[in-house]
C-alpha cells in the first residue's frame, strides 16, 4: 500500500490518501462511532457487486472533505484504474473525515479535490510522514472541558512484523477523549489549570468535570480513523472483521471512545492476493500496530495556536 499527504499548514486542514501501488485491494470497515461523515462504505459490504476498492480516502474539513474524493477518481481515472463498465472505468474510493474546522485554524477552510489529486501523487510505500500532516494537520485531542484545555492531535504510523506476515495501522486522531500510552498513563488529553489531565472518562463517571466543560457545539469535533493494512490473504467477509477486531485498540489507548460525539471508522485492507496466516495472529498483530498508531499520531503532533502538542516538548 502507499500513502499520501496534503495538507494546508495556514487553514490547518488536510487529506491523507490510502491505494494500491499498482492496482485495487479488498477492504472492509468497522463503524464505532455516531457522529461519522462517509462515503462509499457499501463498497465495502460483502454483499456488494464490486470486490475491491482503489484508494480510501482520510479527509479534514468535515462534510465538505467528502468532495476530495473526486480527485482521487480523476487521478486513478487518468491512469485506467477503476472498475471497469465497458466504455470506461468508476474508482472506487471509500471516505471517511474528522471535524477539524475549529480551534486549531480557519472555520472555512476545506480539503480540496487538488490537494487529493497531489496527495496520490506523492503516496509512497516508505518513509511516510506523521505527526501534524494530511487529515491529522488541524485534529485536536481531550476537548470536552473546553477547547483552550485541548492538546494537538495528528496522525501516526507503526507496523507489526511476524517471518512473511505485515501488519501497518494508520491512525488520525482527533478524540473526544484522553489518549494513553501502553502504561495506561494519559499522555495527551484535557489538561487542569495546574498542567496535569482532567481524566475525562473518570470526571464523567464521578460528576467532577471542571466548570469550563460542555457538551454544545464545541464537543461535536471528534473523530478518531484508521486503516490496518495487511498482506495476509483475506475475504471481504474477513477484513469487515478484522476492522471490528481492530477498535479494540482505540478502546486500550482512547478514553472515552466511539461515543455519540465521536464519528470513529476503522478500515481494513488487504491485497487480492496474500500470504496465508492464521486470523487471530492477524487481529493480534493489527491490534499491536493501531495501539502504537494511535500513541505515535499525538506524540508527533506539533503544537499551533496555543494547544500545545508533545513533539514541541511542552508536556512528556
Amino acid at each position: 500500500m502507499a500513502i499520501g499527504h496534503a495538507s494546508d499548514q495556514v487553514g490547518a486542514t488536510g487529506v491523507t490518501i490510502v491505494r494500491g501501488i499498482e492496482g485495487p485491494f479488498r477492504a472492509g470497515a468497522a463503524v464505532l462511532g455516531r457522529a461519522t461523515g462517509t462515503r462509499e462504505l457499501d463498497a465495502l459490504s460483502p454483499r456488494h457487486l464490486v470486490d475491491r476498492v482503489d484508494a480510501i480516502v482520510l479527509t479534514g474539513g468535515s462534510a465538505f472533505g467528502l468532495d476530495t474524493a473526486g480527485g482521487v477518481m480523476r487521478w486513478m481515472e487518468e491512469r485506467g484504474r477503476g472498475f471497469p463498465v465497458g466504455v470506461s472505468v468508476v474508482p472506487i474510493v471509500p471516505a471517511a473525515v474528522v471535524f477539524d474546522l475549529a480551534p486549531c485554524g480557519s472555520p472555512t477552510a476545506r480539503p480540496t479535490q487538488a490537494m487529493a489529486y497531489e496527495a496520490c501523487e506523492r503516496a509512497r510505500s516508505s518513509e511516510v510522514e506523521e505527526g501534524s500532516v494530511g487529515a491529522g494537520t488541524g485534529t485536536t485531542v481531550g476537548k470536552a472541558a473546553g477547547p483552550e484545555r485541548a492538546m494537538k492531535g495528528g496522525i501516526g504510523l507503526a507496523v507489526e512484523t511476524a517471518g512473511a506476515l505485515h501488519i501497518g495501522a494508520l491512525a488520525v486522531v482527533n478524540a473526544l477523549g484522553d489518549v494513553r500510552d501502553a502504561a495506561g498513563r494519559i499522555i495527551a488529553g484535557a489538561r487542569t489549570d495546574g498542567g496535569g489531565f482532567v481524566d475525562l472518562s473518570r470526571s464523567l463517571v464521578m460528576g467532577t468535570l471542571p466548570p469550563s466543560a460542555r457538551f454544545g457545539a464545541t464537543v461535536l469535533h471528534n473523530t478518531t480513523l484508521a486503516v490496518v493494512m495487511t498482506n495476509a490473504a483475506l475475504s471481504r467477509e474477513e477484513l469487515a472483521q478484522l476492522a471490528a477486531a481492530s477498535s479494540v485498540a482505540l478502546g486500550r489507548r482512547i478514553t472515552p471512545v466511539g461515543t455519540s460525539y465521536d464519528g470513529d471508522v476503522v478500515f481494513a485492507t488487504g491485497p487480492l492476493r496474500g500470504v496465508q496466516a492464521p486470523m487471530l495472529q492477524v487481529e493480534a498483530m493489527a491490534v499491536a500496530a493501531l495501539e502504537a498508531a494511535i500513541e505515535r499520531a499525538v506524540r508527533l503532533a506539533r503544537g499551533r495556536d496555543g494547544i500545545p502538542g508533545l513533539a514541541d516538548g511542552r508536556l512528556t
